[in-house]
């Protein structure tokens, strides 16, 4: 017998013994259901929940469900109205549930590493937040876990369930600070084959740029750069100019040891020359990240409150929200209205004054939708005064260098415009970009800048880049050839539900709700050296399905193309992390381990188990 423990996605082999533990511990056990003449026991949720079971070989211990955002209701909304509880609408959750595990294994660590599967599953879906239900006799544990009351209070027949809730980053922080030594060791002995990473990333923030893992971070097998297609990360698929090219060879040496000018003067006079923009309204910095963090660290504290569009660039979300603690509140872009931005939704969610800061990247990454400069101008001339704009221009190139707000920013001191000379100009490892500012603005952050802030070759490289404009707009425009070529090839491919091509130098790929997922499809084309880009962590709108995918040259867009047709192939072939929906077969029931729905055990601290939860975290909902 198999003695390691599976962590996987329910299967249909799977669907009568869920149902019929339900039964078992529903409505026998707990009394909280009427018994039912089948012996088994399902709700109307059941075709879109998706379940996780733990299992030793043929042995199914327990199971856990989760209801995610997109499904669009939930079961608490059988028990409370939206106004009762707003949890479910200000940034929709993904809703944990019917934990249940088979009474001989309740004593083991299946039901707390079932739990963890969950969060760590709805974490890799773009989840922010849980909601869930937990026994009232048991508040205790959930509140010590970091899950707090909503202030309502639900009976389901002979049991009272506390609504409770919690950031998915928070809950996340509290199991590695807590449970992080012990989960090391239950790894040890999991057979885990969820398409999620076991543990989150150390820093927090999703970025491309996993090709390197293959091509070697320590530098010594950089050959292996021939063989692999970074089309997980937006560099440019063409070199930088020839001038830039001589400049840099010319005489390397000398830039290695030499000191560069120490702020960079004459890359300021250079960009004030090329933007037709004054030199004073001008902040240079070491690629676009580090005008965010030096920014947004000088304006931003926990008391304040920023929009970003979702989805968007992730390391707003991150520098905002996670390292600076701001409110954030998300202006949900729709994949119903082809991902658009509405300037009149914009207007409505700004004209209040309430936010501090709105970020809006136009192009916007990963949608690849533009919005007119037009648009967004009268947008915030209406906002009022104590509102900052910061408008990243980071992929302008590809639609309209002059369609940008860059001249509006040293007028109105509400509005700062970033723009990284990275993916534009092929220099995203040199790391130089710009912010446009008004001049009090920018004077204030060049207080707040260290010298030496862009290396000397990096300013080198981006001096002469800005004067080559032609070169540069003609990769641009064959950039558009290219990326139209690699969407018609993928587009033939048997397994894809969509297609997007956007206007930068990226595309989007989407699966069918029923087909493999996203992480599926990034894993199988990696074992081909081809790496793409789930987008299923930033944001739940893509449903975790959807796979960004950089725009290369003829030669590796065919290699994309070929690797993404023989693993959809590979995946087409159902698998043990299939993820799915267990049709209902019964009437309505709820969940729980042992004495009630959502507890979870104590579990001995011993080999090969855990202490009383990282998976008793939550609670979990009817």
């Amino acid at each position: 017998m198999d003695h390691t423990l599976q962590l996987r996605a329910a299967t249909p082999d799977d669907r009568d013994w869920i149902h019929e533990l339900r039964h078992r511990v529903y409505a026998r056990e707990l009394g909280q259901h009427p018994e039912d003449p089948s012996g088994r026991l399902s709700d109307g949720l059941d075709g879109d929940n998706v379940y996780l079971v733990a299992a030793r070989g043929r042995t199914r211990i327990g199971f856990v469900s989760l209801t995610p955002p997109w499904v669009g209701r939930y079961s608490l909304d059988k028990y409370l109205t939206r106004g009762e509880l707003p949890v479910l609408t200000e940034d929709p959750p993904f809703e944990i549930r019917v934990l249940t595990v088979e009474e001989r294994w309740r004593s083991t660590a299946a039901a707390p590493l079932l739990m963890y599967a969950a969060l760590r599953w709805a974490a890799a879906r773009g989840g922010r937040r849980i909601v869930a239900m937990g026994r009232t006799e048991l508040l205790d544990m959930y509140l010590a876990t970091g899950l707090k009351p909503e202030g309502r209070t639900v009976r389901s027949g002979a049991v009272t369930f506390e609504v409770l809730s919690g950031s998915v980053a928070e809950l996340t922080r509290t199991v590695q600070e807590r449970h992080g030594r012990t989960l090391e060791r239950l790894r040890a002995g999991l057979d885990w084959q969820l398409d999620v990473p076991f543990a989150p990333r150390a820093d927090g923030c999703e970025h491309g740029g996993a090709f390197f893992s293959a091509v070697g971070t320590d530098f010594r097998t950089l050959s292996r750069r021939h063989e692999v297609v970074p089309a997980d990360v937006l560099d440019a698929w063409f070199a930088p100019s020839p001038a830039v090219r001589a400049v840099l060879t010319e005489d390397p040496g000398w830039a290695a040891r030499t000191s560069p000018p120490t702020g960079a003067e004459g890359l300021l006079t250079e960009l004030a020359a090329a933007r037709g923009l004054p030199e004073e309204s001008l902040v240079v910095g070491a690629g676009s990240s580090d005008l965010i963090f030096r920014a947004f660290g000088r304006w931003l504290t926990p008391a304040s409150r920023v929009l970003l569009l979702d989805p968007s660039y992730g390391e707003y979300a991150h520098v905002t929200e996670r390292v600076i603690g701001c409110r954030v509140d998300r202006l949900r872009l729709r994949r119903e209205d082809g991902w658009l931005l509405d300037p009149d939704r914009l207007a409505a969610a700004t004209r209040t004054g309430r936010y501090d800061l709105v970020v809006v990247v136009n192009p916007n990454n990963p949608t690849g939708r533009h919005t007119p400069a037009d648009a967004l101008r009268a947008v915030i001339e209406a906002s009022p005064a104590r509102t900052r704009w910061w408008i990243d221009e980071a992929y302008l190139g590809y639609v309209d260098p002059a369609d940008s707000l860059a001249a509006l920013a040293p007028l109105d001191r509400r509005v700062v415009v970033c723009t990284s000379l990275s993916k534009m100009y092929a220099l995203s490892g040199m790391r130089a970009a710009y912010l446009v500012a008004h001049p009090d603005t920018a004077a204030e952050l060049r207080r707040w800048t260290p010298p030496w802030p862009v290396s000397l070759p990096a300013q080198l490289a981006a001096v002469t880049a800005l004067r080559d404009p032609a070169y540069y707009a003609e990769r641009w425009a064959r950039t558009a050839e290219l990326r139209r070529g690699l969407a018609a090839g993928l587009a033939e491919l048997d397994g894809l539900s969509s297609v997007d091509e956007g206007i930068a130098n990226f595309l989007t790929v989407t699966l069918p709700p029923d087909g493999p997922s996203a992480a599926r499809l990034v894993r199988e084309c990696r074992r081909h050296d081809v790496y793409l880009r789930d987008l299923s962590p930033m944001s739940p709108a893509y449903e975790g399905r959807t796979v960004r995918v950089a725009v290369r040259d003829t030669a590796e867009n065919a290699r994309i193309v070929a690797a993404c047709r023989t693993a959809l192939a590979a995946l087409r072939a159902p698998g043990p992390e299939r993820v799915v929906p267990v049709t209902p077969s019964g009437p309505a029931a709820s969940e729980a381990v042992r004495g009630g729905p959502g507890s979870v055990s104590a579990v001995p601290d011993g080999p090969g188990t855990a202490p009383v939860a990282p998976g008793g975290l939550f609670g979990v909902s009817r």
